[in-house]
């Protein structure tokens, strides 16, 4: 990575390569830098997370002096993308005074023209990209004044759109719903402080549901969220390992979240028993998946993430780990059931699937026609699994991807300190355990264990017993 930044002219300064803080950037120098192979084929993805001003100094003019004159605007890897202008400016806003300094104003500008330049390709995304990159360029209106009107029907436009009035997102990723809520946040307290154009009815309500997924899927303990989708390590407070703040802050402004037993929301269905509960990922599908990882279950009991999702990898990992690319976004990487070694719908770039699968609540059908449905019921500390499957596969394997411990099979099953798990089912299935891999963090794998039953059954039932 740093040979590659290098080679391209790239000026180290500051806290390392891949460091955080005001004292560090990462400068392009007038590079003709394509979004293709921005670093000779490294992964931009960190440079943009280093650059995105999460922490800035209380007087932040000499540092954003220094980052402009090492990224002059429009050259460089750190202006490829409207929504990492947009993100830079949400910091800096609340560090400026009410009427802008000319360094305050010249950074403002730039950055707007850049979230301007090209609001096709951001609304294109139906992902967290457009609505980002309207609240960026809301922000930019509201610093330098005039009218803002446009701005924020733009964003009350893509609120609408992209997120459901239960709150669900587009983009069925946990981490990336709470980047969504963060940059709502972020500019409605800007909307306040500088009294902007009111947000619509919609936006509030649907920013108030969107905080009330959020609540049902992180940790009450830690603040973890589960691994579900894309999970690049995005966080707009810098602590992509801990959603509390972002929950504090959403209830500030759009009133504190409530939880139930049991929920569900556009991408999602939830259970809760006692300190244990459960997420499941669901259809239908009306934006494009990340993932084949329809009607992958998470169960977490207390803080232990006990059955997981793989995580992502990286979206351009070293040459030597390509096999990421292709292995976790698979349905193999998830627990749900895959049918015949293939996924749900075939992969045909790094973020597009073709002939997706048709689902809804509790259902996938697969491109080859093979129907999978799912139940979950929680009845104390016994979480109860059943998995009815029709079609024309000729043998079917459903993971359960472990947290690490010291497992061992047990008949149809395995046990450990943290719980039993037993499989049964109406035809002859073979119980493994197997070696998988894992994503705890972005450009990070690791071994874990995996049950796996293979077989041709009709239906297949897994009990958890939690300790």
């Amino acid at each position: 990575m740093a040979d590659a930044a290098w080679r391209l002219g790239f000026r180290n300064v500051g806290l390392g390569l891949w460091g955080k803080g005001p004292g560090h950037w990462l400068a392009g120098r007038r590079l003709g830098v394509s979004l293709a192979n921005p670093l000779g084929g490294a992964d931009i993805r960190p440079l943009w997370e280093a650059n995105r001003w999460t922490v800035l100094p209380p007087a932040p003019e000499a540092f954003c002096r220094g980052w402009m004159a090492e990224n002059p605007p429009f050259q460089g890897p750190n202006w490829l993308c409207g929504q990492e202008a947009a993100l830079r400016v949400l910091h800096l806003a609340p560090l400026l005074p009410p009427e802008l300094p000319a360094w305050a104003r010249e950074v403002v500008a730039a950055h707007a023209r850049r979230i301007a330049a090209n609001p096709a390709y951001a609304l294109a995304q139906d992902n967290n990209h457009p609505i980002s990159e309207a609240a960026g360029l809301l922000a930019c209106r509201l610093l330098l004044g005039g009218d803002a009107r446009r701005a924020s029907r733009a964003l009350d436009r893509s609120v609408a759109r992209l997120v459901g009035p239960d709150g669900g997102f587009a983009q069925p990723s946990p981490a990336y719903h709470r980047l969504m809520l963060d940059v709502l946040t972020a500019v409605e307290a800007l909307r306040r402080q500088r009294g902007g154009p009111p947000a619509a009815p919609v936006t509030l309500e649907r920013a108030a549901a969107a905080a009330r997924v959020l609540a049902q899927l992180a940790c009450p303990e830690t603040g973890a969220l589960p691994r579900i989708g894309h999970q690049d390590g995005s966080a707009f407070d810098g602590q992509p390992e801990d959603a509390r703040g972002s929950l504090g802050r959403a209830a500030a402004l759009f009133g504190a979240p409530s939880t139930n037993a049991e929920w569900q929301s556009a991408g999602y269905r939830g259970w809760a028993s006692g300190q244990a509960r459960a997420v499941m990922r669901q259809g239908p599908l009306r934006f494009r998946p990340g993932h084949a990882d329809l009607l992958h279950l998470d169960l977490w009991d207390g803080p232990l993430n006990l059955l997981r999702d793989g995580g992502t990898g990286a979206y351009n990992p070293a040459p030597a780990d390509a096999w990421w690319l292709d292995y976790f976004p698979s349905t193999a990487a998830h627990n749900t059931v895959e049918f015949d070694g293939h996924d749900q719908m075939p992969r045909v770039s790094r973020f597009l699937h073709a002939r997706w699968a048709r689902g809804g609540e509790g259902w996938v059908r697969d491109y080859a026609g093979n129907l999978h449905r799912r139940a979950v019921a929680a009845r104390g500390r016994e979480w109860r699994v059943r998995d009815e499957l029709e079609g024309p596969f000729a043998s079917a394997a459903l993971r359960w991807r472990l947290a690490p411990g010291e497992w061992r099979l047990v008949g149809q099953g395995v046990e450990s300190s943290l719980g039993r798990i037993a499989v049964t089912a109406d035809a002859p299935v073979s119980v493994t355990l197997e070696a998988g891999w894992e994503s705890l963090a972005y450009g990070q794998v690791s071994p874990c264990p995996v049950l796996v039953a293979r077989g041709r059954a009709g239906w297949v039932e897994t009990l958890v017993t939690l300790p």
